[in-house]
């Protein structure tokens, strides 16, 4: 065991050394560090917090900044705040964020924001703020803080900001908030002052409207005081086990419990670009201790009903699979613990953590855990925008998490992400597809944006293995990970590596599928004896795999390349002249005479019309 953790702590230290060297030394290449040490004293009873925030700021960028941006989430839980309106005036409001109110003839949808009243509202009131310990000028704008700098912060300096505030934690609406639907008490996300993102785009301020972030990696050290009969869990290492019990302490050493109302309990987390936590009172807390010395902490109420709890027992074991299978086929998780908590709406993912409701069958419980421990690589450590990229977000997540359940479950698919090709299918009939470049708030429907991010976005891998080839896929998917972990990797990084370790040119497929809205449409045109024409009939070319069937009763297996590939996917298949994506027909003659003819056989091709993929001789 000694020797275990002595490799973890080692490939830890190697991963901060690295990180810190992209961050300053690769001219082509920088990233922003934030690093805080907050002190938060929790009122349980009115739901308000006093904060005092210090941050020290590194500008690791070529520029002089003259202004710093803070997000205030907590602030868009207000009636006429841009969330608020925004769930009037989208077609399909998330259903958790608004009520139907009157008869079934004349039934209203409400937002469920507007209807808040002042002690349920959420907000981040800012007292004082200082930079190097002068006052500086501030406006507070919805959700965001922009502030003036006294003195700008040159390229390769450091500015310590010092704040004091108050906060409200709202009603839980979405993600964040008090007395969820399963009444856990505090789900507490998105719930500080933090500093916005700025790289090579610019500053990242985007008002919260409901979807996704992007942050600044950092150091946290937070010290919370509570009522001591609340049990915590979330982001960090818990630096106080002694002090505090509630499961997290060595039962082979007394406990220091201090006198008084409240525990404090002081956490520490180490390059991460978020900060969360939840509490209640009634929570269990169970430790599940994996071999390479990850700790697993689930958090869940006591009171659920005895068949909840069996299924977050259950869990345990199986995240630990999920862990290993995501750390073997992406990646080591890089971290000592990572929680799963029952609270939020959902299933929301956060830095080491995961806020789910509880109340699930087991099939869903064990889902929604794949899939949010699954954002652990994809956003948490490899840290791209997802609000303007939620589908590399999304759909890589979905495409890793549903092979991981397909994995541990022993279902043996095919396609474990053949769910996702019909979701997409359903999208392009209905005339309400986006191109997956659209910003996160920016689509027109909520079922645009979910549809397209998670569905199409896992395609795109789950497709590149039709490209590419599996084991290139995989491979790229390791190499990704190496080369951008820690790091805000955009998709025309992924797409890079992905050339590098096939030699295949990728560019026409990035842009086809995430920029536009072209489908893939192949069809069998006629059949001649041995010569055979394919046609594309939609506007997204793509390199063919065809299995013909003679009229002998032999097979043979063919794959044509796209010409702007430059190169094929390694396989055992007859190897036929490229197809230029501009002609629309491709003609070529089999070796016998030809009974029957099935394009994408397996269905790994995004082919929206399969009817026209198939030829038999009559």
């Amino acid at each position: 065991m000694k020797k275990i953790l002595y490799s973890i702590l080692c490939f830890g230290f190697i991963v901060c050394v690295t990180h810190a060297q992209n961050k300053t030394k690769n001219k082509h290449y920088w990233q922003q560090q934030a690093d805080y040490t907050m002190d938060i004293d929790m009122d349980v009873k009115t739901y308000q917090y006093k904060g005092k925030q210090k941050l020290v700021y590194t500008n690791n960028s070529p520029d002089e900044l003259n202004k710093v941006f803070y997000h205030l989430y907590f602030n868009a839980f207000q009636p006429n705040s841009q969330m608020d309106a925004r769930l009037h005036t989208i077609e399909d409001p998330d259903g958790r964020m608004v009520e139907k109110i009157g008869t079934s003839e004349d039934v209203k949808t409400v937002s469920r924001i507007a209807k808040l009243k002042p002690n349920e509202v959420g907000f981040v009131k800012v007292n004082s703020l200082l930079q190097d310990g002068k006052k500086v000028s501030y406006e507070i704008v919805g959700t965001i803080l922009e502030v003036t700098l006294h003195r700008p912060i040159k390229s390769g300096q450091k500015a310590t900001f010092e704040m004091e505030f108050v906060t409200q934690v709202p009603l839980q609406i979405r993600r964040s908030g008090r007395n969820n639907k399963e009444g856990v008490a505090l789900s507490m996300t998105q719930w500080y002052p933090k500093m916005a993102e700025y790289d090579f785009e610019g500053w990242h301020t985007p008002p919260y409207i409901a979807r996704e972030f992007h942050g600044v990696w950092g150091n946290f050290d937070v010290t919370l005081h509570i009522d001591k009969n609340y049990v915590v869990g979330g982001t960090g290492d818990l630096l106080n086990p002694q002090e505090v019990g509630h499961g997290y302490e060595d039962k082979s050493k007394p406990l220091k419990l201090p006198k008084g109302k409240k525990l404090t309990w002081k956490f520490s987390g180490k390059d991460i670009h978020d900060f969360t936590w939840a509490a209640d009172p009634e929570y269990q807390h169970d430790i599940y201790k994996m071999e390479n010395g990850i700790d697993l902490h689930f958090l869940y109420k006591k009171t659920l009903e005895s068949k909840y709890i069996e299924n977050w027992k259950k869990l345990q074991p199986k995240t630990a699979e999920l862990m290993k299978y995501f750390s073997e086929n992406i990646g080591q998780y890089p971290y000592k613990q990572y929680s799963v908590i029952q609270g939020g709406d959902g299933g929301m993912e956060y830095a080491q953590c995961t806020l789910i409701t509880g109340q699930r069958p087991w099939g869903s419980l064990l889902g929604v855990t794949a899939h949010e421990l699954a954002h652990s690589w994809f956003q948490f450590l490899l840290a791209t925008n997802e609000i303007k990229h939620p589908w590399v977000d999304e759909g890589f997540t979905t495409y890793i998490s549903n092979k991981a359940m397909d994995k541990i479950t022993g279902r043996g698919a095919v396609n474990p992400n053949s769910g996702s090709y019909r979701g997409y299918n359903f999208l392009v009939k209905s005339g309400m597809e986006k191109p997956l470049s659209t910003n996160a708030d920016r689509y027109e429907t909520n079922r645009a944006y979910g549809i397209g991010s998670y569905s199409k976005g896992s395609i795109f891998l789950s497709q590149l293995e039709y490209v590419i080839g599996s084991e290139n896929v995989a491979k790229t998917l390791k190499q990704y990970f190496k080369d951008f972990s820690f790091r805000h990797p955009t998709p025309n990084d992924f797409k890079r590596v992905a050339e590098k370790v096939s030699g295949i040119h990728l560019d026409w497929y990035l842009n086809e599928w995430s920029q536009t809205t072209h489908f893939i449409d192949y069809g069998v045109k006629t059949v001649k004896g041995k010569e055979i024409t394919l046609e594309r009939i939609g506007a997204m070319p793509m390199p063919l795999d065809v299995e013909v069937e003679y009229t002998d009763g032999t097979k043979e297996s063919f794959n044509i390349p796209l010409e702007m590939m430059r190169g094929n996917k390694p396989t055992s298949a007859t190897l036929l002249k490229d197809w230029g994506w501009a002609y629309p027909t491709y003609t070529f003659e089999a070796a016998k005479l030809v009974k029957s003819i099935d394009i994408n056989k397996d269905g790994f091709m995004a082919d929206v019309n399969p009817l026209n993929n198939t030829f038999t001789l009559e």
